[in-house]
């Protein structure tokens, strides 16, 4: 087994939310706050939220969504390979990113590990938390209504990302490389986080193509 590192930065082109679940609000408080590290309070970007989203873009870039017509919005798995239009690339995805239903994993084990995303060195002394007001449009008084704060990271802050893939024998590298950059390519056309419709989440990617083996 070969092990491959993909560092990098993720840097901030609008404003990030990626909610923390709070239990409480504080009266005049942020009503929506972001993630963050229990230690350090500083805001960051969970592996899962990273995963999923990467993995979602290529299921839908790759035509594998809603194939499954026993579980509607259920990830893809290999028990629906034959539906698929581009098998070789629905392949690939699943042993980079697991197959849901165990009875059916083909591929044995996960072939990608996310890491969580920390605040960067230079983006550590900058202002990591803004509050902006969300409103509601009255349709017939047009105006606005039942504002509420939502906390977002700042643009221009960086993260720091780490993947790393397992090449077992029989295994591809470069398709795992290829797929990985166009998912990349896919979020940096998307967003990450919440509220991707008002303009967050937009990020992009450095050293997309700087694989080092371990």
């Amino acid at each position: 087994m070969k092990i491959y590192s993909l560092k990098g930065d993720i840097r901030l082109l609008s404003g990030l939310h990626i909610g923390g679940g709070d239990d409480v609000m504080k009266i005049g408080g942020i009503d929506n706050q972001v993630i963050k590290d229990a230690n350090s309070g500083r805001p960051y970007i969970p592996a899962s939220s990273l995963k999923g989203k990467i993995r979602s873009l290529l299921e839908w870039d790759l035509g594998l969504v809603g194939l499954d017509q026993d579980k509607k919005g259920a990830p893809f798995s290999y028990k629906n390979i034959e539906r698929a239009k581009d098998r070789k690339s629905a392949e690939i995805l699943l042993k980079l990113f697991g197959d849901s239903d165990v009875k059916e994993n083909k591929f044995g084990i996960t072939r990608i590990s996310f890491s969580d995303c920390r605040i960067s060195p230079e983006s550590e002394d900058k202002i990591l938390s803004e509050a902006k007001y969300e409103n509601i449009i009255d349709r017939q008084k047009g105006t606005a209504k039942h504002p509420r704060q939502s906390e977002r990271v700042p643009e221009g802050i960086k993260f720091c990302y780490d993947f790393k893939i397992k090449v077992l024998e029989g295994d591809d590298i470069d398709d795992f490389k290829k797929l990985i950059k166009r998912g990349l390519n896919l979020l940096e056309n998307d967003y990450l986080g919440g509220s991707g419709s008002r303009g967050y989440g937009r990020v992009e990617f450095s050293n997309k193509d700087e694989w080092v083996e371990k």
